[in-house]
């Protein structure tokens, strides 16, 4: 991680080289769109610097990807898509310069520690239900990272052949929890460029992102194709092992991760959650996990998972109540439909247990056990954790849609003397 660091702010430094001097000059301001055109080239000069930085091997890979991944945060927030600016000359550039210096490495720093390493189909399920777990209301930070993404998405109208555009746009949607728009995004990129692996792999994300997570069908396709085009890719390696893992293939999909875990900072939150996926796919295809080292707060986390990572099939029971929020009463129709269900809290997002009723029927209180399995070997009693969420949807279908009314829980133990978990539908999908 300290590398990571150094090389932020080697990041940040030469950044400022380009944005300060400028500003300490008398010189004429360049229209809306020039500015643009400069923070993309900046842009692209310092992701080629990465690339090369990766090929040498001062780099890993997710160390690249954190870099990579700031850069395009960097570039979504200079975006500008106001009306042309008329040409004038700036003077007092020297108060900007010292300013600037000081907020460039702070917000970079703040977007960061905010929005860092969102980029894969699990960890934005588990950003979105933490999202969920505060109080499903969008803050300040969300609606300030909506209006930019706004932004670039007007830009990328104007620009429509840019690629790493289109790749940054779909990203910036999963961050704020759209991810239809993702895959529109991703599918512009791929149409541009349909052999690249990046976009490959993004395409896929993006149509099993829409498809509760499922990597079956063509998001498999894409994995194979990514892989052979670029079999050391981190993401279509991990995304490989997530499809062999739906697949029931456990063996494989250890083995596949098992491959990845060495190239993760071994302190980093991705190789943590890597080897829980590791140890589930082991415990499933009952063979033993391989010994690894880990922090002493990791292994007694390890420990607590493992306390409850296979209870009893007949110990699977979540007693769940739903209400509606009486902001959105007029929003319903009794005989919408209501989905009440419980998915895994880490790994692939379908559900495991479903009950359909009407949002008539609200208050209720429902019970979720193995009997309401989607597929018996996915029985809610295989894994040890799920969220629990509540859907009134209009189109009666199980696929969420934009509008939709919704409320989850955040993580719950699989178990039978648990509390009732109460939830409550008080937003709508983006």
């Amino acid at each position: 991680m300290t590398i990571f660091w150094i090389l932020a702010g080697g990041l940040t430094a030469l950044a400022l080289m380009f944005v300060v001097p400028p500003l300490l000059t008398r010189r004429e301001i360049a229209t809306g769109a020039d500015q643009d055109a400069l923070n993309l080239d900046l842009f692209r000069q310092q992701l080629a610097e990465l690339d090369s930085d990766l090929a040498a091997g001062n780099l890993d890979q997710a160390q690249y990807e954190a870099a990579r991944h700031d850069l395009e945060r960097e570039l979504l927030a200079d975006v500008q898509v106001d009306a042309p600016r008329s040409k004038g000359w700036r003077d007092g550039g020297r108060w900007m310069a010292i300013v600037l210096a000081v907020l460039v490495p702070a917000g970079a720093i703040g977007l960061y520690l905010q929005l860092g390493e969102a980029d894969i189909i699990p960890r934005l399920e588990t950003a979105a239900s933490q999202t969920r777990e505060s109080g499903g209301h969008a803050g300040g930070d969300l609606a300030s990272m909506k209006a930019l993404v706004e932004r670039l998405a007007t830009r990328m109208e104007a620009n429509p052949a840019d690629i790493d555009g289109w790749l940054m746009l779909g990203r910036s949607y999963y961050a704020i929890e759209r991810p239809d728009r993702a895959l529109e995004a991703f599918q512009k990129a791929y149409e541009l460029a349909p052999e690249d692996p990046e976009t490959l792999l993004a395409l896929a994300q993006g149509i099993a992102a829409v498809n509760e997570g499922s990597l079956a069908g063509r998001p498999a396709e894409l994995i194979e194709k990514a892989l052979a085009a670029d079999p050391e890719s981190l993401g279509g390696r991990w995304l490989n092992g997530m499809l062999a893992f739906q697949q029931q293939r456990y063996e494989a999909a250890a083995a596949i991760w098992e491959g990845v875990l060495p190239q993760l900072d071994p302190k980093g939150g991705d190789a943590a959650e890597l080897r829980q996926f590791i140890a589930e796919a082991h415990r499933r295809a009952e063979t033993p996990a391989p010994a690894t080292a880990t922090t002493s707060e990791e292994s007694s986390t390890g420990a607590n998972v493992a306390a409850t990572a296979a209870p009893d099939a007949t110990d699977a029971r979540l007693e769940v109540t739903v209400r509606l929020d009486d902001a959105l009463r007029g929003q319903v129709s009794p005989d919408d439909a209501l989905f009440v269900y419980a998915k895994a809290a880490i790994g692939p997002g379908m559900p495991l247990a479903v009950v359909r009723a009407k949002a008539g029927d609200l208050p209720l209180t429902v019970t979720l056990d193995d009997s309401l399995a989607m597929t018996p070997d996915l029985p809610l009693s295989s894994v040890a954790e799920v969220v629990v969420g509540a859907r009134i949807t209009k189109s009666g279908e199980a696929m969420p849609q934009s509008g939709d009314l919704e409320g989850e829980s955040g993580p719950v133990a699989v178990a039978d003397d648990e509390a009732p978990i109460a939830l409550l539908i008080d937003h709508a999908r983006p």
